[in-house]
């Protein structure tokens, strides 16, 4: 089972790549980012790309600067002119592609999961997931959508110094505003706002603090209260006014500082490891952000 899904993930890697056959300005390959992947390409002069089937992700792409030629086809969408420079294309998973262009271009690809996108249409919109189709489209001017894949560009930039938790909980956002783009202007039911009650909060931040040095995913808390995702991330915010990855951060920077005064013999990746954060870089990068010093120069003024 196990080699079926990392073989699987490898394939689906390659056929991300086929789509980038250049040197790209910034990948998430390699990071662990759950629900996307994204890739930021500054172009040479001249590309020509033709792909038989994308992956079986969306893509979303977001033109930072458009080339001064472009032909585009995919799925019935046909562009013989560069889209405006902030405007998106959505690519269905498995869509025939032609794509050729002149001059340099700016971009950001985001590949989103499908199954992602149909758990949401469930739980969000309470709608059919077999029946929710991610269409073809082109030349999108959506301020939100743009912002939210901005925010994934930051953090691809960063070098992932947030964590796989953001990018999470930006991948259910992406599909939120999808979503709702394709359905048009309806509401979220209203189930989806509101605050966490606080037994939930309370429980949640048992297990919070229990299961701080693991790899806490927006699904496995989200699952603690027996709220969907997405309502989850919102109702979190709402009672505690952080988001939710700022919240873990900051709790995981607190027991570095109790287990720092506490033993000092432990090695700084070892307190990193113990307290959830990925390696010892972010975790001083945290540290220094929260506290105003570096780990090693807090454990010297806790001794003196």
């Amino acid at each position: 089972m196990m080699m079926g899904e990392e073989e699987n993930g490898v394939k689906e890697l390659e056929a991300m790549r086929k789509l980038v056959p250049f040197a790209p300005f910034a990948t998430s390959w390699g990071m662990e980012w759950k629900g996307l992947q994204a890739v930021r390409c500054r172009e040479s002069p001249y590309s020509e790309l033709n792909v038989g089937g994308t992956p079986r992700t969306h893509v979303l792409v977001l033109i930072v600067q458009p080339p001064e030629k472009m032909d585009l086809r995919y799925e019935g969408v046909k562009r013989d002119t560069p889209p405006p420079a902030g405007s998106i294309m959505v690519v269905p998973a498995g869509s025939s592609l032609l794509w050729r262009r002149q001059g340099s271009m700016d971009s950001l690809g985001i590949f989103l999961e499908p199954s992602l996108v149909a758990r949401v249409a469930a739980e969000t919109f309470e709608l059919d997931p077999t029946r929710t189709v991610v269409p073809p489209l082109d030349g999108l001017n959506l301020p939100e959508l743009r912002s939210s894949m901005l925010a994934v560009d930051a953090e691809l930039r960063a070098g992932g110094v947030c964590g796989p938790l953001l990018i999470e909980s930006l991948a259910t956002i992406l599909s939120v505003q999808l979503i709702r783009h394709i359905r048009g202007p309806h509401r979220l039911p209203a189930s989806a706002g509101g605050v966490l009650p606080r037994r939930k909060l309370r429980t949640l931040i048992e297990y919070i603090m229990e299961n701080l040095g693991g790899n806490l995913t927006l699904e496995q808390m989200a699952a603690v209260v027996c709220v969907s995702p997405y309502r989850f991330a919102r109702q979190f915010k709402a009672a505690t006014g952080l988001p939710l990855h700022q919240y873990l951060i900051a709790r995981r920077v607190e027991r570095a500082q109790h287990l720092l005064r506490a033993d000092g013999e432990l090695g700084l990746a070892e307190v990193a490891r113990r307290v959830g954060f990925a390696d010892h870089i972010k975790f001083s990068l945290h540290f220094k952000r929260i506290v105003g010093v570096t780990p090693g120069q807090f454990r010297i003024s806790a001794r003196q």
